[in-house]
């Protein structure tokens, strides 16, 4: 098998571990091209992102464009000769750059396309309580995740796991895949498909803040796919009234029991040995929180914490 040469585009963890499985591979990495370093907190810290730490660790090229058009970048690019382009977990590429190398350039993205298109698809794959999602690798064309399909494999989704877990199981299924597909190319063994025509395909669109309140007029399954899927991150919330004030109240984790009841959703119960929801056909019991201003705690350190559960509006905040 010849060893392609790769240029790799990405930036955050489930990246990174696609960097360093074809690093390990018989494939050459020529070039890491990544998010620009970013200040942030209040000092400023300047912040690289773990793709970049990686390439820097071992001695990569590193390229940080601020726009991929820009020509003395792409002239850069160009003169490493690449095999092929490998992105996971970037940015939408330009054509000039995408059809640069002679081979294309190929996607991971984590689930069975063409369902969960998008931005978010672990959380979503648990919000709708999947029995099954997967990886896929594709060629980029310029359309969003619609470019011929590559390899796809297959991972059953635990009924208790949450988008965390179920994203570190794809990063190590997706590393792996990754580098089957350039093994595939160097030999020329992979036959590229089209994705199936889907009438209606599951969507996978970007969460933005207000996309993870909890609606509590809904079945209490629901209801915790919803905070499992959102979990840990960007992490479902409600909302409190404790005296006059509002607060933000995320939920990490918890369980559910369906039950008769003549209670509005979004009624609360809560003293010093229960904290409970009720949803449209039963309730939800919240184990893992985390109060605006608090740390993240269990409901046990929570509710021996509070002082005063008269001052709690025993109805959510909508």
């Amino acid at each position: 098998m010849k060893a392609l040469k790769v240029v790799f585009f990405g930036t955050p963890e489930f990246a990174k571990s696609c960097l360093d499985a074809i690093h390990q591979s018989a494939h050459e990495v020529v070039g890491v091209v990544t998010v620009a370093d970013k200040a942030s907190g209040r000092g400023q810290k300047l912040n690289q992102s773990a793709a970049k730490l990686f390439a820097v660790e071992n001695d990569l090229a590193v390229f940080q464009p601020e726009k991929l058009r820009n020509p003395e970048f792409l002239e850069e690019i160009q003169k490493l000769n690449a095999d092929v382009f490998v992105v996971v977990a970037f940015r939408m590429m330009p054509k000039v750059l995408f059809e640069m190398p002679r081979l294309g350039t190929f996607n991971l993205h984590a689930s069975l396309l063409p369902d969960y298109r998008g931005a978010a698809p672990i959380n979503y794959a648990v919000i709708n309580a999947e029995k099954k999602t997967g990886a896929t690798t594709f060629f980029i064309n310029e359309k969003i995740d619609e470019g011929n399909i590559l390899l796809q494999e297959e991972l059953e989704i635990s009924p208790t796991e949450n988008a965390g877990s179920l994203h570190d199981r794809l990063m190590a299924l997706g590393a792996k895949l990754v580098v089957k597909t350039l093994d595939g190319l160097a030999e020329n063994s992979i036959q590229e498909k089209p994705q199936p025509e889907v009438e209606h395909p599951k969507n996978a669109f970007k969460i933005f803040k207000e996309d993870t309140k909890i609606n509590w007029d809904q079945n209490s399954e629901n209801v915790h796919n919803f905070i499992r899927g959102m979990s840990p991150y960007p992490c479902a919330f409600t909302s409190l009234k404790i005296g006059e004030d509002g607060k933000t109240l995320k939920i990490y984790e918890g369980k559910f029991e369906v039950s008769t009841h003549e209670k509005d959703a979004g009624t609360l119960e809560i003293d010093k040995h229960q904290f409970k929801i009720y949803t449209k056909d039963g309730f939800y019991l919240p184990e893992e929180l985390q109060l605006e201003g608090k740390k993240r705690m269990s409901v046990k350190d929570f509710l021996n914490g509070f002082q005063n559960f008269d001052l709690i509006s025993k109805t959510i905040q909508s």
